[in-house]
């Protein structure tokens, strides 16, 4: 989840969004020291056979609301970054933001990020604050990633997270990035545990892009008995020439639960995007997501909700780019569940199709 947002966006028009760094190239330092961004993207969504209500399923934080024109996004900050500090402050808002933010203080909701940092040494970034998830190949920006909608490992991974960072350049080819944090997806701490994590990116080739990341972190409440969470997140990108690429992502995670050997889910995906031309491209999803007891979906249902034990899915995506500051996308997705967990008109079932259609902007 976690692209430069200037670069990733103009890319776009492209073959298609560069997978980019954790933090910005550690061994040079922009033309332009200060730099403004933004993003906006406006959707509209229609669930077929949905019961009634404008909300999809709690487990979905990204283009949530279905028969409504809405705002998913919206984003504007400032970074800054010359040879030996930089740092970032950006705002937004959006229905992405009040569904995924909203265990948080409001008084930190709108802070899309907001970090400082400092060279220590030549070839390394140490940086303090909010920012954007190490996990992950997908983004909170939707225009970064191959597909409108994220798939269900990124809705149910951190986008974001708070602590401290170090990100080190071993070569133009490889970083790694160790991280002490508040714990998993929470700007405010929830109890008296510091979560960990790594990333390790490489480039073996100019076509190919490998990234593993982890985190271990205690998830229990404050006062509770300790709960450890341990995640891996694998992708690989793969463009085997300047208008298709692929990638294949995988997630697994364990769980200490009060009584038995734990919670165990995982999760993957293979994606594809082909760009017909400059303005046109095509992108498929296919994905799957396996819990023993529902971790970490059934958490984000209302109480009494039947449990997501198994999901697969796909999806379709058609975007066109007039300009690389502008970008349309349509996608026609189904989900399919091994229980009746999705509300429906004639009752519960297993099946949940919908399509969205999104208008973004960006500088």
């Amino acid at each position: 989840m976690k692209k430069r947002l200037i670069g990733a966006l103009v890319l776009l028009s492209s073959a298609g969004a560069a997978q980019q760094p954790l933090a910005p190239d550690t061994a040079t330092t922009p033309p332009n020291p200060l730099a403004l961004y933004g993003a906006v993207d406006a959707y509209y969504g229609f669930d077929f056979n949905r019961a009634p209500g404008q909300d999809r399923p709690a487990f979905l934080y990204s283009h949530n609301r279905q028969n409504e024109f809405a705002i998913n996004h919206a984003v504007a900050g400032l970074r800054y970054q010359d040879e030996r500090v930089r740092g970032a402050v950006g705002l937004q808002a959006g229905t992405y933001v009040s569904a995924n933010y909203a265990a948080e203080d409001p008084a930190v909701r709108l802070l899309y990020e907001a970090y400082a940092g400092f060279r220590p040494f030549r070839r390394a970034w140490l940086d303090a604050g909010i920012f954007a998830s190490h996990i992950g190949f997908e983004s909170a920006i939707s225009q970064e990633n191959w597909t409108l909608s994220p798939s269900l490992m990124a809705e149910n991974s951190p986008y974001y997270e708070a602590g401290v960072r170090l990100a080190y350049e071993i070569s133009p080819r490889l970083t790694v990035t160790g991280l002490v944090l508040n714990g998993w997806q929470n700007i405010r701490e929830t109890n008296q545990g510091k979560a960990l994590g790594t990333q390790v990116q490489w480039t073996p080739a100019p076509r190919w892009r490998l990234n593993s990341s982890t985190f271990v972190g205690n998830e229990a409440p404050v006062d509770a008995p300790t709960r450890r969470r341990y995640f891996h997140d694998f992708h690989a990108r793969y463009s085997p020439t300047d208008q298709l690429s692929l990638a294949l992502v995988f997630d697994v995670g364990w769980q200490q639960c009060a009584v038995g050997r734990g919670d165990v889910w995982h999760t993957g995906a293979l994606l594809g995007r082909y760009a017909f031309t400059k303005a046109w491209a095509f992108a498929a999803r296919a994905e799957y997501y396996q819990a023993e007891r529902g971790v970490i979906i059934n958490a984000a249902l209302p109480a009494g909700s039947a449990p997501v034990a198994a999901l697969v899915g796909a999806s379709l995506n058609l975007d066109y780019a007039p300009t690389p500051r502008v970008l349309a996308r349509v996608e026609g997705r189904i989900l399919r569940a091994e229980a009746l967990v999705f509300p429906q008109h004639s009752g519960p079932g297993r099946n949940y199709p919908n399509l969205t259609s999104s208008l973004a902007f960006s500088f």
